[in-house]
């Protein structure tokens, strides 16, 4: 493609990587695309998220009192658990579309990694977080090799900037 048309349509070169996410305007595209499907019925995709990390790590209920003792086929019907998956999702959702200012992200991610941390929640939660995230999203999305790649380096930009935070909140505790 010539260079004056990847101006137009990227914005500049859309393989140029931002020094701050690590992210092309190319990965960005895609990683913002393929979560369109994914965010389109939010609800369902964040309760079926955690219900696959309880199954997979199931000491990780200790952190959802709400649910800790409910039958897995009742925790839609919890309002509390409905809450967080929202906001979880909505979470998620705005750092997706706010890849392009990835300050911007740094400070949510920053403030993830607070809130977090005040619960004591820990690195490896996340790393198995992500682990279920990625299967889920290969079984459910089918994505490239290309899309999945720029997930992955979009998650270890949050989880950089998560981890910041995680381990102030581990050294002032």
């Amino acid at each position: 493609m010539g260079t004056w048309f990847s101006h137009l349509l990227w914005g500049g070169d859309p393989d140029e990587v931002n020094p701050v996410s690590g992210l092309s305007k190319r990965e960005i595209h895609a990683v913002q695309k393929s979560w369109t499907p994914v965010y389109a019925n939010a609800l369902a995709t964040g309760t079926e998220l955690l219900r696959r990390f309880f199954r997979a790590y199931p000491k990780t209920l200790e952190f959802f009192k709400m649910i800790r003792n409910v039958p897995e086929e009742e925790y839609a019907n919890n309002i509390q658990f409905r809450a967080h998956v929202i906001n979880l999702m909505s979470s998620l959702n705005q750092a997706v579309i706010n890849l392009h200012q990835p300050e911007v992200v740094v400070v949510m991610m920053n403030k993830l990694g607070e809130s977090h941390g005040r619960r004591r929640i820990q690195e490896y939660h996340f790393h198995d977080l992500k682990g279920v995230i990625v299967n889920m999203f290969i079984e459910v999305l089918k994505l490239d090799e290309a899309t999945l790649g720029a997930w992955g380096k979009t998650v270890e930009f949050w989880y950089k900037h998560i981890f910041e935070t995680l381990a102030k909140n581990e050294t002032t505790s």
